[in-house]
């Protein structure tokens, strides 16, 4: 392969080859707000096939996805496969792809990131292309985008957190959850995170899954997150952690709480831990939980059994050996992080008391006037997730972090759609997101055969790598891509320049790895760096201004093995 089309954006999830588009642009204008209003969806419940209606004789559509997480890659799926000729480019700013799948997953729930088999298949279809490491709204335009195609998917998620606005949260020793989550799990932005694990107790601000995940990391054996996918760096931190006990800190009651029963129950059987549960906040709860809905049910009579009945012999011999605990604190609301004596990280938390005031799930907590002092030296701040505005010309509401938009159409900005959180807020799981994709991709070939999209070539990709190579922003580059165990794993790589390949099951480097900052996985080498390239899981190694990071990947699809590249 010639050298000039090894210069593609890094980490093309396609079959080995670079798509670039050569159509020249033409001018075209839009139409009246009116005409886009008027578009109707189906039927709830129908999902007609456009792979049918859709002449043979018309432009391939080019279209953007903007983000590679679930609801990106959901989005570019429907597309593709009910649209024959369309060209799907996923923009992401990260080098690889796959977003709070890869990223946000806890390391010892692998079950859950299998979906990344299903999005690999996406990716690897000659009409669908990653275009990594470019940052929409910096390196190039959202406007440049939709100039460039004839549809634009804004699909980025919910990149921020919900900030606790209480004094002392700047301390040393504070951090949000999500940034803990992107640390051990390896994302980029966060890998010098560096918490002190230090202390003896750490406190976790709300009460949702990603709050349990992070207890449960805390608390883990190290022994067992060895045979997990978390980082080099986490584990050497974790290995030397003194926390031994988690509070999970929530403004409501049991009936209230965000987590589910199967995070709940491995909180319960975790290895070396036992719970603390007080009674007094389940008084009265057995015949108030008789008419909520069924999942609600099973997940409070599980807190109750976990809080008032006595454990069986086993259970208990278990518990008397525990060296750690966590426990549940109801009805309290942060309110002041307390600063150490010379003031230079936290020593606790200072918590305003609660009550209820109203019924079920929508019921809200107001102060009674009472406060506790909680002692700690780490606090975790696990309450929501935010998106970000992520361009001036598209609209954002910062009151509900979502972009308006009519059923994924954006308002007001005709050939923009958004699916995921982006569009109707950080909830739900990985299946919410899919359905709600699905849906903008509907919208969008809707509009399309209806004519509400621009006619006429588009240059797609082309466009955008001439943009960004003539702002120095090049592509990074040169990368390897290897696809499979047993399969040849240099595309578009250089001679010389780190290109890889697989032989039987170990991924091993051809040519000069050390001048591409790359890591040779190899029979020869002993370690969890030869045991993670038989797996299969995958590692990429990085250099950006001649400072080489090595950063282990998280779950990458088994039978994807390593991603190689130097930053130009």
């Amino acid at each position: 392969m010639p050298p000039q089309r090894a210069r593609g954006v890094s980490g093309i999830l396609s079959s080995g080859r670079l798509l670039f588009q050569a159509m020249a642009p033409r001018c075209w204008r839009w139409w009246h707000w009116s005409a886009w209003r008027r578009t109707r969806p189906p039927p709830a419940g129908s999902t007609p096939s456009f792979r049918q209606q859709f002449s043979t004789q018309e432009q391939p559509p080019q279209i953007c996805v903007v983000g590679s997480g679930p609801a990106g890659f959901y989005t570019a799926q429907h597309l593709l496969k009910h649209h024959p000729r369309a060209h799907v480019d996923i923009y992401e700013k990260q080098l690889v792809p796959f977003g709070l799948v890869r990223f946000g997953v806890a390391p010892d729930h692998p079950e859950v990131k299998n979906v990344i088999n299903t999005f690999t298949q996406t990716a690897r279809l000659d009409r669908c292309a990653f275009r990594g490491n470019v940052v929409v709204g910096r390196d190039v335009a959202v406007s440049e985008l939709r100039a460039a195609y004839h549809a634009v998917v804004l699909s980025y998620g919910a990149e921020d957190h919900q900030a606790l606005e209480i004094p002392g949260e700047e301390l040393p020793g504070v951090f949000s959850a999500r940034a803990f989550v992107g640390w051990y799990n390896g994302l980029p932005e966060n890998r010098e995170l560096a918490p002190d694990l230090s202390c003896d107790t750490a406190v976790i601000l709300g009460q949702g899954n990603v709050a349990l995940d992070v207890a449960r990391i805390l608390l883990t054996p190290p022994e067992h997150l060895e045979k997990t996918d978390i980082t080099e760096a986490a584990l050497g931190v974790l290995r030397q952690s003194r926390v031994k006990t988690v509070w999970i800190v929530g403004r409501r009651g049991p009936l209230q709480v965000a987590f589910t029963i199967k995070e709940l129950r491995e909180m319960i059987q975790l290895p070396g831990t036992r719970p603390i549960l007080d009674p007094a906040d389940f008084l009265g709860l057995q015949d108030r939980i008789k008419e909520v809905p069924r999942q609600r049910k099973r997940l409070t009579e599980l807190l109750l059994r976990t809080a008032t009945e006595k454990p069986g012999v086993e259970e208990a011999a278990r518990q008397a050996l525990a060296s750690c605990t966590w426990g549940l604190r109801f009805f309290r609301s942060p309110q002041r992080v307390l600063p150490s004596p010379d003031g230079r990280r936290v020593a606790g938390i200072r918590l305003a008391v609660t009550r209820l005031e109203g019924v079920g799930e929508a019921a809200r907590a107001a102060p009674t006037g009472d406060t506790e002092d909680l002692p700690c030296g780490l606090v975790l701040s696990s309450v929501g997730y935010k998106s970000r505005p992520i361009d001036p010309s598209v609209p954002f509401d910062p009151k509900l972090g979502v972009i308006p938009n009519m059923e994924g159409r954006v308002i007001d900005v005709p050939g923009l759609y958004c699916s995921g959180w982006v569009k109707r807020g950080p909830t739900g799981v990985i299946a919410t997101t899919m359905t709600d994709s699905f849906l903008t991709g509907q919208m969008l070939l809707q509009d399309l055969k209806a004519g509400l999209l621009p006619s006429g070539p588009r240059p797609g990709y082309a466009a955008i790598e001439a943009l960004l190579s003539s702002r120095g922003l090049g592509p990074v580059g040169p990368t390897c891509l290897f696809l499979g165990l047993g399969e040849a794993g240099c595309r578009g790589g250089v001679p010389g320049q780190g290109c890889w390949e697989a032989q039987g099951e170990v991924a091993g480097s051809s040519g000069d790895a050390a001048a591409a900052g790359a890591l040779s996985l190899d029979p020869s080498l002993a370690g969890r760096e030869r045991r993670h390239a038989v797996r299969g899981r995958g590692a990429w190694v990085s250099q950006r201004d001649s400072a080489p990071q090595l950063c282990r990947l998280p779950a990458l699809a088994p039978g994807l093995g390593c991603l190689f590249s130097r930053s130009l």
